[in-house]
C-alpha cells in the first residue's frame, strides 16, 4: 500500500471564544505558534450544519515540539452549543485527543500547580507506558501519554497530538476503516478490560474492548518529521448502548468536531475511499484557502460517523510580512523538508 497519510495534523475543537480558547491551550499544552488565523463563510460544511450557511473563525496552532496542532473553530454566526454533559468512554465519536509528554510526572506536576483542572493519577496504559488524564475548562478530555519521540526541544512539558481515543460501535469494523483507508496498520494491544473512568462522579465499572493500532513517522511528506507517530485507540463499550456524542448538534459546536490527517496525493486516496465503500462527504477540489495558508482538503466519516478531514497541504506561510511562504506544489518530490526549514514556522507566535 502506497504511503499516502503522513501524520496527524490537526484536531478540530469547537469553542465559543477562540480568542479565550488559543491562549488557554497555549498555556495549557504549549501551542504558541500561529499557523493560520482566518474568518470566512463555511460553504462547503453545510451537510454538518443544518443545510444553513454560517461564518466561522478558524485558528490553527501548533507545538514544536512536534505532533498535531489544534484547529480552533468559532461559529460568529450563531452560539455553539455546549456539550449537554461529559461523555462517557465508549460513547460514539472523539472522545479524547492524546497528548504526547516526554516527562509524563513532570507534566501532571505543571497541570497539578498552575491550574484548577480535573485529573487523573498517574496511570499504566496496556502497553506499559505512563498516562494520565484531564479534562480542560470547556469539558474537553485529553490523555497525556508518554512518548519520547521530539521535533525541537521545548520549555513545554507537552508536545503536541500524537492521537485520539475513539469510541466505536463494531470494532472490527472500525478497525478495518483506519487500517484499509488511512493506512495505521500496527496493533499495539487488543485487549478486554472492566475499569471505572475516575474522572466521572459516578465512577461505575464498565467492559471496555479496546484496541491501539499506530502507524510510526512517515518517511514521506514535507512536514512528516514535526507530525510524527499516529496512535488511534478505538474502544468499544460492553453492555449499555453507547450515545453519539454529537447527537443532535452541529459539527463547529461545541467539543472535538474532527480529526486530521495530512495527505500526499489526495486523488490517490479518494479512489482507495470508493474502493472500501467509504466515499468522500466533502470535497474542496481544489486549492482552498485558509488565511495565509493554502490547500485541497476533504472529509469522509468513520463506520459511526464521526468525521475524519484530509488534507493535502499547498502553501503554508512562515514569515507573513514579508511575504515569505512555503508552496509545496511546486516540489518535485515528497521528501521532509529540512528541520531548518519547518522550524521557521516558529517564527509566528500565537499572541
Amino acid at each position: 500500500m502506497s504511503e499516502l497519510i503522513t501524520g496527524i495534523q490537526q484536531v478540530g475543537i469547537g469553542v465559543g471564544d477562540a480568542d479565550e480558547a488559543k491562549l488557554l491551550y497555549k498555556e495549557l499544552f504549549g501551542m504558541d505558534v500561529l499557523i493560520f488565523d482566518d474568518r470566512a463563510p463555511a460553504s462547503l460544511m453545510t451537510k454538518y450544519t443544518g443545510d444553513a450557511l454560517h461564518q466561522r473563525r478558524a485558528i490553527l496552532s501548533m507545538n514544536m515540539s512536534g505532533g498535531g496542532g489544534f484547529e480552533i473553530w468559532q461559529f460568529t454566526s450563531r452560539l455553539p452549543n455546549k456539550l449537554p454533559e461529559l461523555p462517557i468512554l465508549g460513547d460514539l465519536g472523539i472522545f479524547a485527543v492524546k497528548i504526547k509528554s516526554a516527562d509524563v510526572k513532570k507534566a501532571h506536576q505543571y497541570f497539578t500547580a498552575h491550574f484548577n483542572l480535573t485529573l487523573s493519577d498517574i496511570n499504566q496504559t496496556p502497553d506499559g507506558r505512563e498516562a494520565f488524564w484531564l479534562i480542560d475548562p470547556y469539558g474537553n478530555r485529553f490523555q497525556v501519554i508518554e512518548e519520547i519521540t521530539c521535533f525541537k526541544k521545548g520549555k513545554h512539558v507537552c508536545g503536541g497530538v500524537i492521537g485520539a481515543v475513539i469510541g466505536v460501535g463494531d470494532i472490527e469494523r472500525s478497525i478495518r476503516f483506519y487500517k484499509d483507508l488511512l493506512g495505521i496498520h500496527r496493533e499495539i494491544y487488543n485487549t478486554r478490560v472492566t475499569e471505572a473512568d475516575s474522572l466521572q462522579k459516578d465512577n461505575i465499572p464498565q467492559a471496555l474492548h479496546k484496541v491501539l493500532l499506530k502507524k510510526n513517522a512517515s518517511p514521506a511528506g514535507a512536514f512528516s518529521k514535526l507530525l510524527g507517530h499516529i496512535e488511534i485507540e478505538l474502544v468499544q463499550v460492553e453492555g449499555r448502548t453507547p450515545a453519539h456524542i454529537y447527537h443532535q448538534r452541529y459539527w463547529g459546536d461545541c467539543g472535538f468536531i474532527h480529526l486530521c490527517f495530512d495527505v500526499l496525493n489526495m486523488n490517490q486516496l479518494k479512489e482507495r475511499s470508493l474502493l472500501i465503500n467509504y466515499p468522500f462527504t466533502v470535497d474542496s477540489a481544489d486549492s482552498f484557502a485558509m488565511g495565509s495558508s493554502a490547500g485541497r482538503f476533504c472529509y469522509v466519516e468513520d463506520p459511526d460517523g464521526t468525521l475524519i478531514e484530509l488534507v493535502e497541504t499547498h502553501k503554508v506561510p512562515v514569515l507573513k510580512k514579508i511575504g515569505l511562504f512555503i508552496d509545496l506544489k511546486k516540489r518535485k518530490h515528497n521528501k521532509p523538508l529540512p528541520d531548518w526549514m519547518v522550524g521557521m514556522l516558529a517564527l509566528n507566535k500565537v499572541k
